[in-house]
């Protein structure tokens, strides 16, 4: 019985930015039109505009096996690993008009080239290597056992490729924000038992504006990541660490996390209203209209009109037994 694929056709139309430094003072938009086959992906589409269209334009390849985050561009504002989405999905995604971009509009070079200057200056920031006095002559080796090699939990399997980075909404709007491969990094040197720079970089990673605290957790560096890395598990590990070793100092941000604790042990749920309360103190007078067009619309209730979990006893022994951090 034959089972051979049936290879399909679509036509699609590309919306294709277009920027040389040298030359442009302003970026455009050129537009492609062309029959797609189920067989393609994003990668053979940048590669048949410049084999087809235009010679001179310019883009990021390498492996094409959807592992070293060369290709990474955007489709769509949806950051997307060129050589690893497959055109068909693209176009049950978001139809027939597909807009190809580079990770980042005002770091673009050339095309869909960008210039990742800043992304290394925020990487050796966190001083992403192993702080320690080595032995010069050492008679043994420096062995970690599984356990403690476990607790790195993949961290040091992040190859640089920068796709977790420039998919952060916050890197696009923060220029201080160090960026999920950054704090990735931060992790996975915290958490090797060799290291021994103590409170040093966690206390790089715990400033405002520039450091965890800022991570909106949208889970686009997760999405991104070509070696499935999870920057957003790191991030949070970080947020613990920073409690644990005491290096945490009241803010907004701080106080956020131990109010939600708070609320999940008191009422097995979250009250919302009361963690603003809590975050914000006195500053939460701003709040005042949102919250009470809230009310209005049952979104928030006051605490006396929270209804305790059934389980809240299992709760608070799962908090209790989980927390490993003095809030």
């Amino acid at each position: 019985m034959s089972t051979e694929h049936k290879i399909t056709k679509q036509q699609v139309n590309f919306k294709v930015f277009r920027f040389n430094a040298d030359e442009d003072y302003l970026p455009y938009y050129e537009d492609y039109s062309m029959e797609v086959t189920s067989e393609e992906v994003v990668l053979d589409i940048l590669n048949r505009i410049k084999w087809e269209h235009d010679g001179s334009f310019s883009y990021r390849r390498s492996c094409r096996h959807g592992i070293c985050g060369a290709c990474a561009i955007k489709v769509n504002g949806r950051a997307t690993l060129a050589c690893k989405e497959s055109m068909t999905d693209m176009i049950e995604l978001f139809g027939n008009e597909l807009t190809i971009e580079p990770q980042s509009k005002k770091r673009a070079v050339k095309d869909m080239i960008i210039d990742k200057s800043d992304f290394w200056e925020k990487h050796a920031d966190v001083t992403p290597y192993v702080v320690t006095d080595v032995d010069e002559t050492p008679t043994l080796e420096n062995l970690v056992s599984p356990e403690d090699a476990e607790a790195i939990n993949d961290a040091d399997l992040c190859i640089q490729c920068g796709a977790c980075h420039y998919s952060c909404p916050v890197v696009e709007v923060n220029e201080e924000f160090f960026g999920p491969a950054a704090f990735a990094a931060a992790y996975r040197f915290e958490a090797d038992v060799r290291d021994e720079i103590g409170t040093e970089r966690l206390e790089a990673v715990h400033q405002t504006n520039q450091g965890v605290w800022d991570c909106v957790k949208c889970f686009e560096c997760a999405e991104a990541c070509p070696k499935d890395i999870n920057p957003i598990e790191k991030i949070t590990s970080l947020h613990q660490m920073l409690f644990k070793e005491n290096v945490a100092t009241s803010n907004v941000a701080t106080r956020h996390a131990v109010g939600f604790k708070k609320s999940i042990e008191k009422f097995g749920v979250l009250d919302e209203g009361g963690m603003v309360l809590y975050s914000e103190r006195a500053a939460v007078v701003k709040h005042i209209p949102l919250a009470l067009n809230m009310l209005k619309k049952g979104k928030i209730v006051p605490p006396w009109g929270i209804v305790k979990s059934e389980n809240l006893d299992e709760i608070q022994k799962l908090v209790k037994s989980s927390s490993t951090a003095k809030f």
